[in-house]
């Protein structure tokens, strides 16, 4: 994963280094930077935020006249790329068990367009709760796909796992609403509730969505965004930032992206943090998002 932007990577170090960290040297390898990091995916504004960030580090930085300057780059560099991901992580086993003391169900809302893999998603972070032996309960919300009640109604029988379910065409709000009921009444630790695949320039269907947060309060909106979309997904992140609010982003076929520019730049047009990445097909390949993780991918 992440090979095209990892080479890149790799070359403007290696021609940095080779450099006077001068005002007028670093300008054109770095706007050259940043054409590099756009056409992998990293979002104008932050491919523009790194370019700056590490030109300054670089003034800032005492170089030798001679011997190797790439580990002095690589370093500049990494940091550059953490500070865009400083955005802390939430654990959600952890925050179950802390809604779990007061005798609520963690109430987690699912949102994000068609195809991004948002049910199969819920199903993975229904795998991890009930992994951590917290009882879960699954509601389907998206009552307008068809096919979308039997999906998760097949991921659920799978995992052992109880679906609260309407008819195709009900009000997903009341849907949401009963699933919540049913897990405070039956004792049920969390609650994870799928919607429709928003298409984010559809006005009528986010206000559904606003609709929905606002009858069930959630504890977390946490969207879901597919990698291989490249910067689409981090215009769908903006939208249902600005429409509706979120807590969280869950990226999703990360394994297949050969780019990486969309982990970067979601966290930093959003200022949300990234929980999972979804790195396969299986109910396991959910993994937690660490920051250091991602910039060693792109700096071995």
């Amino acid at each position: 994963m992440f090979e095209r932007l990892r080479e890149s990577l790799k070359g403007l170090v290696e021609r940095l280094s080779k450099r006077r960290f001068t005002e007028e040297e670093l300008d054109q390898i770095l706007w050259e930077l940043q054409l590099q990091l756009i056409s992998n995916d990293v979002a104008l504004k932050v491919a523009e935020h790194i370019g700056s960030e590490l030109k300054r580090r670089l003034l800032e930085v005492e170089a030798p006249r001679f011997g190797d300057r790439g580990q002095i780059v690589r370093e500049a560099l990494r940091e550059a790329l953490r500070e865009i991901l400083t955005a802390p992580p939430k654990d959600l086993p952890k925050m179950v068990e802390e809604k779990r003391r007061s005798g609520e169900p963690l109430i987690l809302l699912f949102i994000g367009v068609n195809g991004t893999g948002k049910t199969t998603t819920i199903a993975k972070v229904a795998k991890l709760l009930t992994d951590h032996g917290y009882r879960v309960v699954l509601a389907s919300g998206d009552t307008y796909r068809a096919g979308a009640i039997e999906q998760l109604e097949e991921h659920a029988r799978r995992l052992g796992l109880r679906v609260i379910r309407h008819r195709y065409g009900a009000d997903p709000a009341a849907v949401s609403y009963d699933a919540v009921e049913h897990a405070r009444a039956r004792g049920y630790d969390a609650v994870l509730i799928d919607t429709a695949g928003r298409m984010q320039t559809n006005r009528n269907l986010m206000e559904e969505l606003r609709k929905i947060k606002r009858v069930i309060q959630p504890d977390l909106t946490i969207l879901v965004v597919d990698a291989l979309t490249g910067n689409d997904a981090v215009e769908q992140a903006e939208t249902f930032n600005r429409e509706v609010g979120f807590d969280a982003a869950i990226i999703t076929k990360v394994d297949a992206d050969a780019r990486g520019g969309s982990s970067l730049s979601i966290a930093y047009s959003t200022g949300k943090p990234i929980l999972y990445l979804g790195t396969g097909q299986g109910y396991g390949d959910l993994q937690p998002f660490n920051p250091d993780w991602l910039v060693e991918r792109l700096l071995p």
